[in-house]
């Protein structure tokens, strides 16, 4: 084992820059000391620490809250070192028990193999996936026969199963744990005595199964266990309750560039610097800076909101349409310049072609108009805005999207509702 006082000035610096990204944000490392020896070793060998997370493909549309250990990930990949990622296509078939109170209904293999497939396409808005090596566990875990399940199982207890919390409760309250679902942490754990993982990612919620990995690794002889990083659960759009869909209380990373912007809006203050920490690049020289200035009053929580509004729908879409989408937000509800109440009009989708509509129709088919004509007339007249945006030319196409506000002359609002 290499020691401090055996490394360069330099090396010692690039050990402590490594560590400091590395533990930003993190709520707990276990154990801290087996990281900062592996980080060394990796500086010192020029051997790049083999990083893991594991994905359950039975919710494959991620959000914001699912990209805080994919934050992390990028930045062991910025810091020279692979990333694992594990499509469960085996471990999905059972579904993670973690939370749950009854069993969890077991998923098709053509379902689990539909749900993976979306996951790359979404990754690769945050990861270097030329830097990402995938794997399906089914792999391995498929090719174990009866007896290797049976020395899997011999190496952890049934007093060991019951410290997780969700089956303690459970075995009290005499509801039934079925014994496969007991096999879900060993099999997770197992991916990692599979893949000789250096370190696994996930969110504190997981900390049980990643430490069953480093248990398993050690019960494999192993000589060096993997390292648990484990990351805090974010709170959703409410500031109590984990972000979740189920809840709506989330911001969808292939949401419409105008619902991450306004979304992003409605996000408590108080938790305006843990979104930053954990949800996008931003260096920790300019996250130290934006907490002292959000202390001090001289960085104002509204402007600290719209760029993170403005990172995410660059991050997700593209720098354009996030300049469009800050135009938007503050077109529609910074100016104020439009009634409080408005009538909604329903537009099907199925009428837009490549998602745009004639102006002349848009008008027409909202009950704007009572005619073309009267349509063109309103038009040539500059009595017709979209979001404020005065549209003067009778042959244009625009896009419409949810939310949009349409206006003829001072009194005619309408707001766009797609079905």
């Amino acid at each position: 084992m290499l020691t401090w006082n055996q490394l360069t000035d330099e090396q010692q610096k690039e050990v402590e820059r490594q560590l400091l990204i590395i533990k930003r944000g993190t709520a707990n490392i276990v154990p801290e000391e087996a990281l900062k020896q592996k980080i060394i070793k990796a500086v010192v060998t020029g051997i790049p620490l083999r990083v893991k997370l594991g994905l359950d493909p039975s919710a494959p549309d991620i959000h914001i809250g699912h990209t805080v250990v994919l934050q992390k990930l990028r930045q062991f990949q910025d810091l020279g070192h692979e990333v694992q990622l594990i499509i469960g296509d085996f471990t999905g078939r059972i579904g993670d028990p973690t939370g749950k109170s009854e069993t969890r209904k077991q998923l098709s293999e053509e379902d689990v193999q539909h749900n993976a497939q979306t996951y790359q396409t979404q990754l690769s808005k945050i990861l270097d996936l030329t830097k990402t090596t995938f794997y399906y566990n089914s792999s391995w875990l498929g090719a174990l026969k009866f007896d290797d399940v049976l020395k899997l199982a011999g190496k952890v207890t049934v007093a060991r199963m019951l410290e997780r919390d969700d089956f303690a409760k459970r075995y009290a309250a005499n509801q039934p744990i079925h014994v496969h679902e007991f096999f879900y942490p060993l099999m997770q754990a197992y991916d990692s005595v599979s893949l000789e993982t250096d370190i696994e990612l996930g969110g504190t919620d997981q900390t049980f199964n990643i430490l069953m990995g480093r248990t398993l690794q050690g019960a494999y002889e192993m000589k060096e266990g993997q390292v648990a990083i484990l990351m805090p659960l974010l709170e959703g759009l409410d500031g109590v309750q984990k972000m979740s869909k189920s809840l709506r209380n989330y911001i969808g990373i292939d949401e419409h560039p105008n619902d991450i912007f306004g979304k992003t809006m409605s996000i408590p203050d108080t938790l305006m610097t843990k979104y930053y920490e954990l949800t996008t690049m931003l260096s920790n020289e300019d996250l130290v800076e934006l907490k002292e200035g959000l202390e001090a009053g001289t960085v104002h929580p509204r402007d600290a909101k719209l760029n993170l509004a403005k990172s995410y729908v660059r991050m997700y879409h593209n720098a354009q349409a996030a300049d469009e989408a800050e135009q938007h937000f503050i077109t529609v509800f910074q100016k104020k310049a439009l009634p409080d109440e408005m009538e909604e009009g329903q537009l099907p989708v199925s009428q837009l072609a490549n998602g745009q509509l004639s102006i002349i129709q848009l008008l027409v088919n909202l009950g704007m108009s009572v005619s073309n004509s009267d349509a063109r007339r309103s038009v040539e007249q500059g009595a017709v805005k979209i979001n404020e945006q005065k549209i003067t030319d009778i042959h244009a196409s625009v896009k419409p999207s949810d939310g949009d506000i349409v206006q003829v002359g001072k009194r005619k609002f309408i707001q766009i509702k797609l079905v």
